[in-house]
């Protein structure tokens, strides 16, 4: 492994999360669903799609959900790690809510710049 697929985050060392095999996975698994126009729920209710990297990172009718290197700050890892609340938390399914590997790979690809690698 070559140094530049490895980015320091908090002092670890963490591999480089691409997006089209790491992030799309998940969005295809759990949020794309709800989150398509016309007719996804998440769509007609925020104007949020994410069915593309350029639909994603246009964000909402309300402004950006991903804020490129910081993910404390991202509306999607705060709805996806349920710091918005429980109402708020996505995906809204209990039995779909995203496993801490997953929320750790949304966390990484977002803090390392959220590409579109």
């Amino acid at each position: 492994m070559s140094v530049t697929n490895i980015f320091l985050i908090s002092g670890c060392a963490t591999q480089q999360v691409s997006y089209q095999n790491d992030v799309v996975p998940i969005f295809e698994y759990s949020c794309i669903e709800c989150h398509t126009s016309p007719d996804g729920i998440g769509y007609k209710a925020t104007g949020l799609e994410m069915d593309s990297y350029q639909s994603l990172m246009q964000g909402t009718v309300y402004g950006p959900v991903v804020v490129a290197g910081d993910s404390r700050r991202s509306i999607l890892n705060m709805l996806v790690e349920g710091r918005a609340g429980k109402p708020q938390r996505m995906p809204h399914n209990e039995d779909e809510v995203l496993s801490s590997a997953q929320i750790e790979t949304l966390r990484n690809w977002v803090n390392q710049g959220a590409y579109d690698n």
